[in-house]
């Protein structure tokens, strides 16, 4: 047998060893992801008692859905969660302007690194710190009104039902450190220095050019953080499970609080899983619009481009 022959024989058994090495990943998935997640469509369509008989009630559930107001309630707080995170996204686009204009690369990385540290910290930690900044009666935020002279503006932040989501939104300001800095830093600082120089040179001011420049170059950046935006928002329940576990009145509800809600405060299952379901064909649905956009998108630049 040639030395060639055999080669190729390796060649043509390398990817089947591959394969095999996939099994164990594939079997974690299938019992840990897929398994859930069929057999809440499947319990969906029942009186789900866990550790009793199940009545199969066909739609009954969701049909219970389309009249349960909190739940919809919970999608406009969604939306509002959703358009505070986007309109947000200016701070870390200044932070990193403001960054990569820095000649000094010693104090540019300082700066950097004061800006990510934060991202280390837990989040349920972030999320208890404000909550006890946000406290009517020791939070620092009322002593601080009161201290200069302003009581008046003193308010039970998270405890008022129209104050409630609006303060839940800005746990975490200046909104610096982030996923949104990191991508929108990172892709600045690849953009040759030549093209900010040629700006420069041509009397270019730096919001014209961050306009005409650095934003059309930020284009796909800026698509996937409006995915990545979309995935997270609608998977939001953590900080306000942590501070005001959906109150007050449903104030800071959102449908993952409303899931668990359902589940373990009320014992209904069956509802619970037709209420996940609902959400995970939501998820499914804008994802695959997202990506069929973006793909569009870019199908349609390569094509100008040719």
């Amino acid at each position: 047998m040639s030395v060639a022959s055999t080669v190729a024989r390796r060649r043509r058994r390398w990817p089947f060893a591959v394969y095999l090495t996939l099994l164990p990943v594939l079997a974690t998935l299938l019992v840990f992801q897929y398994y859930p997640a069929a057999s809440g469509v499947w319990h969906s369509f029942f009186d789900w008692k866990p550790a009793g008989h199940s009545t199969f009630v066909g739609l009954g559930n969701y049909r219970t859905m389309l009249h349960d107001d909190l739940w919809w309630s919970s999608f406009r707080n969604l939306g509002l969660i959703f358009v505070f995170g986007v309109v947000m996204w200016a701070i870390p686009l200044l932070a990193a302007e403001l960054l990569i204009s820095l000649r000094n690369r010693r104090l540019q990385f300082v700066y950097r690194t004061l800006l990510i540290v934060p991202m280390a910290f837990p989040g349920v930690v972030t999320a208890l710190v404000w909550s006890f900044m946000y406290h009517p009666n020791q939070g620092v935020i009322n002593q601080a009104l009161s201290a200069v002279g302003l009581p008046g503006l003193r308010q039970n932040w998270v405890g008022n039902p129209d104050l409630a989501l609006i303060s839940l939104l800005f746990i975490g300001f200046p909104f610096v450190a982030g996923l949104p800095f990191l991508i929108i830093y990172s892709s600045l600082s690849n953009i040759p220095a030549e093209v900010f120089e040629a700006a420069e040179l041509d009397g270019v001011s730096r919001l014209r050019r961050v306009w005409a420049i650095d934003l059309p170059l930020l284009a796909a950046q800026i698509k996937l953080l409006f995915f990545l935006a979309v995935v997270a928002t609608l998977q939001y329940g953590f900080l306000a499970y942590i501070v005001t576990s959906g109150g007050p009145d449903g104030a800071t509800t959102v449908p993952v609080l409303r899931m668990l809600d359902v589940a373990y405060q009320g014992g209904d299952w069956g509802y619970a899983a037709a209420l996940s379901t609902t959400m995970f064909v939501i998820t499914l649905v804008l994802s695959c619009v997202i990506v069929f956009v973006r793909r569009r998108s870019s199908g349609l630049s390569d094509a100008k481009g040719m």
